[in-house]
């Protein structure tokens, strides 16, 4: 059996992939929102997601795009960290 590397997430560039993810999905959310794109479709599920949000004033647009940020990190760091771990130990 050869000695192979096992294969590890980069955590920074995990982190920047899913912080870009999901705030362009939450600018296209509001987007939608403010054209009427889909009128069915609630919003009111983003303020689960994102603490503090409110549909829509400047403020709270830009609480929800930091805060989406600072969660494609959150998820980075503790799945990025949590998966490479167990590569390492049962990889």
């Amino acid at each position: 059996m050869e000695n192979q590397p096992s294969r590890r997430i980069p955590i920074v560039a995990f982190g920047l992939a899913l912080s870009a993810f999901f705030a362009v999905s939450f600018i296209i959310c509001i987007l939608g929102y403010l054209i009427d794109l889909i009128p069915a479709v609630q919003h009111e599920w983003l303020s689960i997601f994102l603490p503090g949000f409110k549909l829509l004033s400047w403020p709270s647009f830009f609480l929800g795009l930091v805060e989406s940020i600072l969660l494609g990190w959150y998820i980075a760091l503790v799945f990025g960290s949590i998966y490479n771990v167990c590569a390492a130990r049962f990889g």
